[in-house]
């Protein structure tokens, strides 16, 4: 999943450390959007219609994780409807603030797996780099949303160190760019990343997780377009996409530019209560996926982080809407229902649809 920023992080929207200043917007394309996020619930519920009940508690629960979404993602949204399923997907809500059992800042023990400074090392033959602790869009279900960046973050200064160990470890063949987000970097601090990494002879495969291509499609641009092309690995460019409604619009034809690219391009999605969680919804986005030439891949059962209990959809549910899900379509646009659990070899694989193809 791609994990969002904490309430210290600003977003890295130009092509150095800091994002162009909201006050003094110029039409600087994606930049500009990026920096002109929604992120006042007051303004939100305006935009929308939303009744003036909403703002107090959302602001509230703003406090422990800002919001912020793109106008781009809000144009998708229904309005006056506060059950609209982006709008669950971002929108603070008082149940965020209530304690639930169970619950933790780091759920799936990241810490225990930090190789170097923003290296992560789950899993065999793999690793993950915190590139950036950025998101144009905050999620309320990030299981990141406590994740402390400025400790353990690969920013610019500390990729060395990242590389290094990358270097010394002949184990590790594929590297996945993640976050917050790594579009949220800049082309050229992209280009710089990459070139870094080409001194490493065994890494084969380059694998970048993103939200933002969806939330913010002008981030495609013809910089990243190039970029992507002229990778020397194989790549696969990894979604996170929820529900249908999101793929509309300029989002469609920012998955065009990837597909164009080619990379490999996959979905995953999270299970959400009130977002996504029945066969119909699920079948829905499967098929939009495929007709734009994506491959769902994951389906996740929540994190158990903090303020999130309210998304929850316990296993035995999940199981049975896979199960729904195998019996509409074909093996290959189920997505595999999955849990991560803290110092396991591989995410465990809860229901697939490939057995009943």
């Amino acid at each position: 999943m791609i994990a969002a920023s904490p309430l210290t992080r600003q977003p890295d929207a130009r092509q150095g450390d800091e994002p162009p200043d909201a006050s003094a917007l110029q039409p600087l394309g994606w930049q500009a959007e990026f920096a002109a996020a929604v992120t006042d619930p007051a303004e939100l519920a305006a935009l929308l219609d939303l009744a003036p009940e909403w703002v107090a508690p959302a602001r509230e629960a703003a406090q422990t994780f800002p919001l912020r979404v793109p106008r781009s993602f809000i144009a998708r949204m229904r309005r006056g409807d506060p059950a609209d399923p982006l709008l669950r997907q971002v929108l603070p809500v008082a149940e965020e603030l209530a304690a639930a059992p169970g619950r933790s800042s780091d759920p799936l023990q990241e810490s225990a797996a930090r190789r170097a400074a923003g290296l992560l090392h789950k899993y065999h033959g793999r690793a993950l780099l915190v590139a950036t602790g950025a998101c144009a869009m905050h999620c309320r279900y990030c299981f990141r949303r406590e994740f402390p960046y400025d400790a353990q973050q690969g920013d610019t200064g500390r990729w060395q160190d990242a590389i290094a160990t990358l270097a010394a470890d002949p184990s590790i063949e594929e590297l996945i760019l993640s976050g917050g987000d790594p579009l949220s970097l800049g082309n050229a601090r992209l280009q710089s990343l990459s070139r870094a990494l080409a001194g490493i002879p065994h890494l084969r495969s380059l694998r970048l997780h993103t939200r933002n291509a969806v939330v913010l499609p002008s981030r495609v641009d013809a910089g990243l377009v190039e970029w992507l092309k002229d990778l020397p690995w194989r790549v696969t460019v990894v979604l996170h996409v929820n529900h249908a409604q999101e793929l509309e619009g300029d989002a469609v034809e920012a998955i065009a530019r990837l597909r164009g690219t080619g990379a490999l391009l996959l979905n995953q999605s999270v299970l959400l209560r009130g977002v996504n969680d029945d066969a119909a919804t699920l079948a829905a986005l499967s098929t939009r996926l495929h007709a734009l030439g994506v491959l769902p891949y994951y389906l996740h059962l929540t994190d158990a982080v903090n303020g999130t209990a309210h998304f929850d959809v316990d296993d035995a549910r999940g199981r049975q809407i896979v199960d729904a899900l195998a019996r509409r379509l074909p093996g290959y646009l189920v997505p595999r229902l999955v849990r991560e659990v803290p110092g396991a070899s591989a995410k465990v694989v809860l229901a697939s649809g490939i057995d009943k193809d």
